[in-house]
This record gives C-alpha cells, sequence and structure tokens, in this order.
C-alpha cells in the first residue's frame, strides 16, 4: 500500500506515519523515493502490539554493501572471502537501499556543513534515530586529481572554474559531489562556474582514468586513485569514511568477517601501499543512535 492508504487504514496522519516509516518502527519499503507499506506484515506487526508483544522479526537483510565505492573496501571485501556484495551508488543512494531492507550495511562519507562533522546527522536524517551505528572504515584524503606535476599549478578549489578547464564530476548522490558542493559554497562558486564533462564517473578509479586519459584537467577525488594513476594530487580535505548498519546486524558473520580481517597485517600494509588512508580508527565505533 501506498503512504496515503496505509495511514487511512491505520486511522493516522501521512506525516506521522511518515515518521514511523523513517525510524523503522513499522514494516516499510522505501523504493523509487516512494515508502510502500507491505499489508501483511502491518497485520501481523498489529497483532503483535495488540497482544503487548513485539512487533514481528523483519526479514534479514541481504549481504549486500551498498553506498560510496572505495577501493580499500573493494580490495579487502575480495580478500577477506566475507562474502558481501557490493553495490556502489553513492553514499547517499546507499541510505536508502539501507533503509529500504535491501542491503546489510552502507558505505557513506558525508559532510555535516553545521556541525563539520561526518556521516551522522546524514544518517539519522534517512534512517531516523535509533538502531543504527556507524563504524569508521577509515579516513582518506579528498582532493583535486591533476596529470603528473601538476603542469597547471591547481591549488584550491577555485581553481576548477578556469575558463577552458575541463573538469570531471561524480553523481549527483555521491558523498564526494556532496562534499564538492559545500567547498565551492565556501568559495561562493555556483555549480554552473564549473565545466564538467557531460558524463559523471560513478566510482573514484573513474575519475583517476578521465584525468590520465587526458579527457579531463582535473576531479575530485582521493590520493589512492590518484597513486594508483600516477597523477598528481592536490589535499582539500581529509574525510572519515564510515559503514553503516542496523546494531543487530553488526554481529553477522559477513560484517564481522570484513572487520576482522581489517584488523590484519595484511590489510595494514595494503593501506600504505594504496596511500591517502588513516586506519588507525578503523573498526572503531563513530556513532551509535
Amino acid at each position: 500500500m501506498t503512504l496515503k492508504e496505509t495511514a487511512a487504514w491505520l486511522r493516522l496522519s501521512e506525516r506521522a506515519l511518515y515518521d514511523l516509516a523513517r525510524a523503522r518502527q513499522v514494516p516499510a519499503a522505501l523504493l523509487g523515493g516512494k515508502w510502500l507499506f507491505p499489508r501483511g506484515l502491518l497485520e501481523r506487526w498489529l497483532a503483535a502490539r495488540a497482544d503487548g508483544g513485539e512487533a514481528p522479526h523483519r526479514a534479514a537483510p541481504p549481504p549486500v554493501l551498498a553506498g560510496s565505492h572505495d577501493p580499500l573496501l573493494d580490495w579487502a571485501v575480495r580478500q577477506s572471502g566475507c562474502g558481501l556484495a557490493l553495490r556502489s551508488g553513492g553514499s547517499l543512494e546507499g541510505l536508502d537501499v539501507l533503509a529500504a531492507g535491501q542491503a546489510v550495511a552502507a558505505a557513506v562519507h558525508l559532510h555535516d556543513p553545521d556541525g563539520g562533522g561526518w556521516n551522522a546527522p546524514a544518517v539519522w536524517q534517512v534512517l531516523g534515530r535509533g538502531g543504527h551505528v556507524g563504524i569508521t572504515w577509515a579516513w582518506r584524503e579528498q582532493g583535486l586529481l591533476v596529470a603528473p606535476g601538476n603542469p597547471l599549478g591547481l591549488a584550491s578549489v577555485t581553481d576548477l572554474a578556469r575558463p577552458g578547464l575541463r573538469v570531471v564530476g561524480r553523481q549527483n548522490r555521491a558523498g564526494s559531489h556532496v562534499l564538492l558542493l559545500h567547498l565551492l559554497n565556501e568559495a561562493g562558486l555556483r555549480l554552473d562556474a564549473i565545466a564538467f564533462l557531460a558524463e559523471p564517473a560513478l566510482a573514484e578509479d573513474e575519475v583517476a582514468a578521465a584525468v590520465a586519459d587526458g579527457r579531463a584537467e582535473a576531479g575530485f577525488g582521493i590520493r589512492a586513485e590518484a597513486i594508483a594513476r600516477g597523477l598528481g594530487f592536490v589535499p582539500l580535505v581529509r574525510e572519515r569514511f564510515d559503514l553503516v548498519m542496523a546494531r543487530r546486524d553488526f554481529f553477522d558473520p559477513p560484517l564481522q568477517a570484513l572487520l576482522a580481517f581489517a584488523r590484519g597485517a595484511a590489510f595494514a600494509a595494503r593501506a600504505g601501499r594504496m596511500g591517502g588512508y588513516d586506519i588507525a580508527e578503523t573498526g572503531r565505533v563513530a556513532f551509535n543512535g
């Protein structure tokens, strides 16, 4: 049922039902930006509450890690044998997929322009407070990817507005795009002041490839990909990259296998070789609630 149909059936206001759905307090799924409510699960949920019991146990989410692309995370998922499938569509999409029950965790790096922190406010906005935890994956360096030696002398985000400069961008729901928008706003620049390529890069390695192939003079991305392609790099921001999941799913074997692998020597060695990562806090709780 739709939000309107369900609200009428439950005799609630649409706003009250929307808040319950976002807080994951009623059986619901977010599909294509719209909340849908399975009537059978709602009936069992109501019956359980009428009997004074708990709501029926939710269906276990699939072993999918959605959200942002990160090369160290991609490598660790493969090498750890954790069994997780990757669905990289950007940080904001990852949170929507997690809210819809289509993933067990989401990888995010979303800046909070008000508090200056990372991820928690965006997570609470989509998932509501209570029930979710953010686990630090790594701190990463974000900045400008440029040609080797930085022949154009790019030094700040304002240089992206130079006439004739081609810039490779990211899709709208990517954390890197959200962060770039913030930096441009802080610098007093509009997004349309930048001459972006027609097609956005859908992953970090695609940003580096566009610069390395000469299709763009600059891109906004992480140091690790600049190193991998032999590109120049202008550091601008140190960001925290988190894995977000329901607290009860934290203990599931796939996530535990991945995090156990991230505590090992092979992971530390790989992060050191890739460059641009600080893994001192990997595996720690970044926020809870």
